[in-house]
């Protein structure tokens, strides 16, 4: 899908990234799939006009159309692109969902500054890089289609994840090592690259992508991946046209 506003221009996942990212996942494992799925007449007909200039860009907010796809299933893992998975998640993935929206972990940062009181929780604001979502329950509550509505009409500092925690009646809260935010633990089972705070040696915003392996190193001291990162640098250059 190519999106455009006023002051930027978004270019599409091309398909020749896919088509070089199933070969890799085929190699892996002869059983797995991957679909490009072209959500431009979805977006087309119901754009998040109030939030398009924010920092960040359409295809962030792509997701919410799930409901209006039908090759997404009843049950789906939605993951960002900066998170590492370094454990087993399947008791994370199979857990009873009846009943439920949606099965998050608190924003670490977010949790303290939002709140949506009809929860009856001292904390519940989640952070919406990692998601299991029951498309089922979704469809019936209608919550994507009213988040679709509200990124028209509202303009909001984290609009996708501000209207879910504000819109889901039925959400799960677990523990945060299947959505680690801050800084790596011993049981972290997903980590999750956002943009965090830090104090010293004064106060300010951080951030650090996987990708950015230079960084991962001299700004986090983080060594974790180098085997997977290093395999990353070999192939990046493959993923463009």
């Amino acid at each position: 899908m190519e999106a455009h506003s006023d002051e930027r221009k978004y270019h599409p996942f091309s398909e020749h990234a896919a088509d070089y990212i199933r070969s890799l996942l085929v190699k892996a494992n002869p059983k797995n799939t991957l679909e490009l799925i072209d959500c431009t007449d979805l977006f087309i007909k119901q754009p998040p006009i109030a939030n398009m200039n924010t920092r960040f860009t359409p295809y962030a907010m792509l997701r919410l159309f799930a409901d209006e796809l039908p090759q997404i299933p009843d049950r789906i893992l939605y993951l960002d692109d900066d998170i590492v998975i370094r454990g087993d998640i399947t008791a994370f993935y199979k857990q009873n969902i009846k009943g439920i929206e949606l099965v998050g972990v608190l924003d670490y940062w977010g949790r303290f500054f939002f709140h949506n009181v009809k929860t009856k929780r001292v904390f519940d604001y989640l952070n919406s890089g990692v998601l299991l979502l029951n498309m089922t329950k979704i469809k019936q509550t209608g919550l994507f289609a009213k988040v679709r509505d509200m990124m028209q009409t509202k303009k909001m500092f984290l609009p996708d994840q501000s209207a879910i925690n504000k819109l889901a009646v039925a959400k799960r809260v677990v523990p945060r090592r299947y959505n680690e935010q801050y800084r790596l633990q011993k049981d972290t089972k997903i980590q999750h690259f956002t943009t965090s705070f830090r104090f010293w040696p004064y106060f300010h915003t951080q951030t650090v992508k996987p990708w950015d392996v230079a960084r991962v190193h001299s700004v986090l001291h983080l060594h974790e991946y180098d085997d997977m990162l290093n395999e990353y640098l070999k192939i990046r250059d493959n993923l463009k046209e």
